[in-house]
This record gives C-alpha cells, structure tokens and sequence, in this order.
C-alpha cells in the first residue's frame, strides 16, 4: 500500500505508470500489459507515436518523418506482429540496393550471407575494380575482429585508415553513415557505425540486409494497432496529458500525487531530464528534414530508394502514387534555405522531366541524438522502481526505431523484476 492505495501485488494487477506514447514507450506498454501488469500509458501529444508518427497536414495524411526499417530489425517487426500489424502486408521488402543519380549502383542478390555482399560489392556500377576488392577484404577483416574497435573515433577518421577512400567511401559509406546515425561522416562514432554494418551488411542472416518500406504512414503501422490492442487488453491511454511531477518514494513512483508500483520514462531525454534531473547530462542534437514532393502518380523511381549526389540531396524515398519523400539528416547548408527554395532545389537534383504538383516541408530541430565517438548513455535504471527507455539509452545503436523499441521492452522487463 502506498498513498491509501493498492499498488498490486506480484505481476499480475501491478500497476505501472509508462510516460511517453513514442516507439519505446509503446513497445514498454505492450511488453508490461502482456505480462499482466495494469498499465497507464500518458502521452502529451494528441496520438501516439513520438517521431514515428502520421500527421494530417493540408487535407493529406504523412508521416512527420521518413523512416526506413531494415530486415534486421526483430524486435520491431516483432511488436508489430503482437499487435496485430501484420509486416509482411504493411511493409514492403526489397533486397538491399544502393543507387545514386549519378550512375552508382550497388544490389545485393538473393544469395546467402555472405555471398550477396561479397557478389554485390563487386558487381557494383560506377567504382574501380581496385575500391571493390578493398572494400571485401575490409569486411571480411572487420568480421573477424567482431566488428569491435580499438578505440572510437569518427567514422571519417576510421574509413580514411583502413583505405576506404575514394568513390566507394563517397558514395556508399558516407550516404550510409549519414542515413544511419543521421550524423556527417566527420563528427559520427565508428564503433556505432560498425554495430550497424555487423547487424545488416555484416549479418548471417540474408534478410537482415533487405531494406523495409512501408506501404501505410506510420500511424497505421504501429501507433493505431498498438493501441487498439493496449485498450483490447485493459490499457489506460490518456493522451494530451503531460505529467507535471515525478518522485521516487519508499514503496512506490509518484506521479502528479498517485503512486505506481513502478514507472518507465520513455520521454524525448530533454523533456525526460525536465521530470528527473539527474538525467540533465547534455546531449547534441541533429536536424532533420522530410521534403515531400508530389508528382502525378504514375510517377516512379527505378527503385524505391535514391541516393541523390548533392550538393543538398541525401536520400529519396519513393512512397508509391507519385510522392517522394525527400531526406535531409544532420546540420548543414539546408537549414537555411526556406522551405519553398529547398523543395525547388531538391526537384531540381531529383532530375525529373515534370515538375511536382505540391509540396510540404516537415523540420525538426532536435530530430536525434547526435551519434558522436564515446557518447555517454543513461542507465536503464534511474532509481528503485524507476526505469529508463528512449533510443538514446540503447548504447549499440545510434538513433533507431529499433533500438527505441529495445529499450522499450527492456525497461518493461526491469520493472516487471525480470532483470
């Protein structure tokens, strides 16, 4: 008892407190609810979903960021399964390519790991026989050490001293870094970078390496089945509800005065640091911004996904009907274009005979974390009962859906003493 009122007892009926309603804090809910625990999921914002979410913008329905999902994400593709998000009908699976406007293709075939790399690297258009064989003995030596690094540095630095330089580094490794850890090549860790090689490039499963698009806006990808499926099994939902106060008690996690038996903060770490400040440890943020252009609809790309060779394009996703979704990650030259310019230039790089129709321009300022050499993490537990969740805690992976949806069901399990 804490507060005149019943915290539950054992697993079943514990009533824990999840703050936050992105792809962490779901994935926490989800997990605590399965097991039988009385779950209260506040969010301040008016749907779920954090920055994986759809928005109603001008009469249409987007996502308020591109994302891209690749096949080594298990734990994700798994979640949706349990909410009855069925992957294999919402997301559309492509053996990984790499294409760029300007004549780079790399495509990795149907073969088993590691034949579709090895086969993919040097069957690859547009760069030297010589970069293909380097670029294969790399991975092989990075295999063998575990894809563990001496020491961290940038993933510059650590391209430049293994000879990854050249066209491959420029139009393979540098768009990868950046599509990535949303962090340029010169300021983002290396040891993040090869935890993402190892897991899809490096993996031994073949369909880790196969790219995930999806065929819905991401509000009907997770956000919308998952809390159907939290209020089916005895969730509380209670959006447009920012909590005010939290405390660590003897007994119980009080929040805006009424006791839980536990809590997960699964907030953005800013507005998490806000409620404990012990978390107040700084963090850089990068920008993001999501062009949307629409084009009359039998408008398509060769492939669904674009590397555009600059001097502003990064990536361009083909979201089928004729809209393409225009990705800008990290600081740069962008940021200070207006919206209108910015669309027209990335039309332009796009290289299409027509020009769009519409478009909108969707920035966030503070889109990531910055994937920065031997970045600091927060622990997962912040005090007895108290838990920690958000893809800034997962200490493998830069920022992912992934690695939020991790640290999401790790948190659950911390709370639920699962250790």
């Amino acid at each position: 008892m804490a507060g005149g009122q019943d915290l539950g007892s054992g697993v079943n009926g514990l009533r824990v407190a999840v703050i936050g309603g992105g792809w962490a804090g779901i994935a926490a809910a989800v997990e605590l609810t399965a097991a039988g625990a009385a779950v209260t999921l506040f969010e301040a914002g008016r749907a779920l979903g954090g920055r994986a979410r759809a928005v109603d913008i001008a009469g249409r329905r987007l996502d308020n960021g591109q994302h891209i999902l690749l096949g080594a994400y298990r734990d994700t593709l798994a979640l949706l399964r349990q909410v009855g998000a069925d992957p294999d009908r919402l997301l559309a699976r492509y053996p990984l390519q790499v294409v760029d406007n300007a004549g780079f293709r790399l495509a990795l075939p149907c073969l088993p790991a590691p034949l579709n790399l090895a086969w993919g690297l040097l069957a690859a258009r547009g760069v030297g026989w010589r970069e293909k064989l380097r670029a294969a003995r790399w991975m092989q030596d990075l295999k063998r050490q575990g894809f563990r690094l001496p020491s961290d540095g940038s993933v510059a630095e650590w391209l430049a001293a293994a000879g990854q330089t050249g066209d491959l580094c420029r139009r393979l490794w540098e768009p990868l870094c950046l599509a990535a850890l949303n962090t340029p090549a010169g300021e983002a860790s290396a040891q993040l970078f090869a935890n993402v090689l190892r897991d899809s490039l490096g993996s031994a499963r073949r369909a880790d390496t196969d790219l995930l698009l999806p065929r819905c806006d991401f509000g009907h990808l997770l956000a919308e089945p998952a809390g159907d499926w939290l209020l089916a099994h005895g969730a509380t939902l209670r959006c447009r509800t920012r909590i005010r106060a939290l405390h660590a008690g003897p007994d119980a996690i009080i929040i805006d005065g009424a006791p839980y038996a536990a809590a997960i903060l699964a907030t953005a770490p800013q507005h998490a640091g806000r409620l404990w400040p012990a978390l107040a440890e700084p963090l850089d943020y990068q920008p993001i911004a999501t062009v949307y252009l629409q084009y009359p609809p039998p408008t398509r790309l060769p492939f669904p996904l674009l590397s555009l060779s600059g001097p502003l394009g990064q990536w361009v996703v083909d979201r089928g009907d004729g809209l393409f979704a225009c990705v800008l990650s990290g600081h740069g030259a962008w940021e200070e274009i207006d919206d209108a310019t910015l669309a027209q230039r990335l039309a332009k790089e796009l290289g299409l005979a027509i020009q769009p129709n519409w478009q909108q321009v969707i920035r966030e300022k503070r889109a990531t974390f910055s994937a920065r050499p031997n970045l600091p993490r927060p622990p997962a537990t912040l005090a007895p009962h108290l838990f920690l969740a958000g893809d800034y805690t997962w200490a493998d992976y830069p920022a992912t859906l992934e690695g939020a949806v991790r640290s999401g069901r790790r948190a659950a399990r911390l709370a639920l003493g699962g250790g």
